[in-house]
């Protein structure tokens, strides 16, 4: 059963889920990072490329003729990601394919709009008996670790 780790009360999702990016390829895993909207991917593709400049985080779409060698993926659509362990949802919607990874790490907004929808989710989780682990991100000063 997929693990469910909630991170909610975030100021920056887009920059929260860049750091996030990197802790995963500093811990040489993959993953592969949900939005059913390609705008917002692809602002996340480009915050990627620059939000930091001591850093590079290897990322593509996941329907790119790389992806099979490269750690973080990007998709608006179900698919099985790089190895099949972690999926990040950036989604208002639970993705309807999250089952199929071993741990789902759902990223909730600060702003109320995405509050209201994280706690949608939050109960389709818990009322389908999935294990559910809450991290309130906006109660500490530093977030996801550099």
């Amino acid at each position: 059963m997929t693990r469910i780790d909630f991170h909610f009360n975030i100021p920056d999702p887009l920059n929260y889920a860049c750091r996030l990016a990197r802790k995963i390829h500093r811990g040489q895993h993959k993953a592969l990072f949900y939005h059913p909207d390609a705008a917002q991917l692809a602002k996340l593709d480009e915050t990627l490329w620059t939000f930091s400049a001591h850093d590079f985080i290897p990322h593509v779409m996941a329907d790119d003729p790389i992806a099979p060698q490269t750690p973080i993926w990007l998709s608006t659509q179900a698919c099985d990601g790089p190895d099949a362990s972690l999926i990040i949802n950036l989604g208002p919607q639970a993705p309807d394919f999250f089952s199929r990874f071993d741990r789902l790490i759902d990223v909730v907004g600060a702003d109320e709009q995405d509050r209201q929808a994280g706690r949608i989710r939050f109960r389709f989780y818990k009322d389908r008996g999935y294990p559910i682990e809450a991290h309130d991100m906006g109660a500490k000063t530093a977030g996801v670790p550099a």
